[in-house]
């Protein structure tokens, strides 16, 4: 053939293999092919199953609150929410620009919208959060799917950089629940503040914690001392990682903090712990700029000389692997990180 040709496509996504043309959805982002086995019902819930409920019930309560969503419905959470209230459910497509600008149209007009979106998309909205929403200071929730290492999607699709890019934004509250009873309580707490609110969990299933199902809120900068010991040692916990953390702290017998925000900080701990030999931060989310970062930043700020060892992901793209794995490949797994704080004391 002579001269340009332009061949087009009708791709079908799952052709050939009978399971996946029949479920689009369940096939939508899938790992490494495996033997297709039926399908297991867990006892326990994901944390995108306490959003889909605790909307529900919140919308419920609040007919001024809005869901939107940039065409994941159902990787977010927002099936039942879609069929109970059409009228307050926005799925704006692969559009997350527009996802955010939307939001921010609804609050001017007194509405609360909920943002529903995985970590790594929200960076394409990066200049609307900052002018249309953090700017004005409007009342817009972000319920941040997918935070930090999500498994086999892979680095493209890992939530890594949000605290560090979000914490910069002025009017902004960040939060880190560490299992699903908080990330109730915590989206209460940030769609009743407001102004511009962040909570950002995992991928999958928490610790299988009893979740209360009140729509009850937690003070603002308060963390929680979960182990209280009378060591020169102490851990803050920054999100879905807790498990490692308690496993790290009864190792060394040490003190053992849930910090719940990253913005605002509970600058009265932290001044309260000033005097420890080691303060270790162990977050889900980039080491640089991310949580521990801010709690160097703050001891600086004050001018109080601590020793401080950050945990977090560290400076590379983790591939393709299973959440546990990419847990590993990052040293952010129980022994390595212990291993770690062994050779400073």
């Amino acid at each position: 053939m002579k001269g340009r040709s332009f061949c087009i496509l009708l791709l079908k996504k799952g052709a050939g293999l009978d399971p996946a043309e029949a479920d689009r959805i369940g096939f939508h982002a899938i790992g490494k092919i495996k033997p297709v086995a039926k399908k297991q019902n867990s006892s326990k819930p994901k944390y995108q199953d306490i959003f889909s409920e605790w909307v529900v019930d919140m919308a419920t309560e609040d007919e001024s609150l809005y869901a939107i969503t940039p065409a994941m419905r159902e990787g977010s959470g927002l099936v039942e929410f879609s069929r109970k209230f059409p009228e307050r459910y926005f799925d704006v497509a692969i559009a997350e620009q527009h996802a955010v600008t939307f939001a921010a149209g609804l609050a001017v007009e007194d509405k609360k919208p909920i943002v529903a979106i995985y970590s790594t998309f929200l960076q394409r909205a990066y200049d609307q959060l900052i002018h249309d929403v953090a700017l004005q200071n409007l009342d817009v929730t972000f319920a941040i799917d997918r935070a930090g290492l999500v498994g086999e999607d892979g680095p493209t699709h890992s939530g890594n950089y949000d605290l560090a890019y979000l914490r910069c934004i002025p009017n902004m509250i960040i939060m880190t629940p560490s299992n699903e009873n908080e990330t109730r309580k915590l989206l209460s707490t940030g769609y009743k503040y407001e102004g511009p609110a962040a909570i950002r969990y995992p991928r999958g299933t928490g610790p299988n914690i009893q979740i209360d199902k009140d729509l009850e809120t937690l003070e603002i900068g308060k963390s929680n001392l979960v182990i209280n010991k009378d060591s020169e040692i102490i851990i803050l916990n920054f999100g879905a990682l807790m498990d490692v953390s308690k496993n790290v702290a009864e190792k060394l017998d040490c003190s053992l903090a849930d910090m719940r925000f990253v913005k605002p900080l509970d600058a009265k701990f932290l001044k309260k712990i000033h005097d420890k030999k080691l303060i270790v931060t162990i977050e889900d989310g980039s080491r640089f700029g991310g949580a521990g970062s801010a709690v160097q930043e703050w001891f600086a700020d004050n001018n109080l000389n601590v020793t401080i060892k950050s945990f977090g992901i560290p400076d590379v793209f983790i591939e393709h692997a299973s959440r546990d794995e990419m847990i590993r490949m990052a040293s952010l797994n129980g022994d390595a990180i212990f291993d770690q704080i062994k050779k400073l004391i």
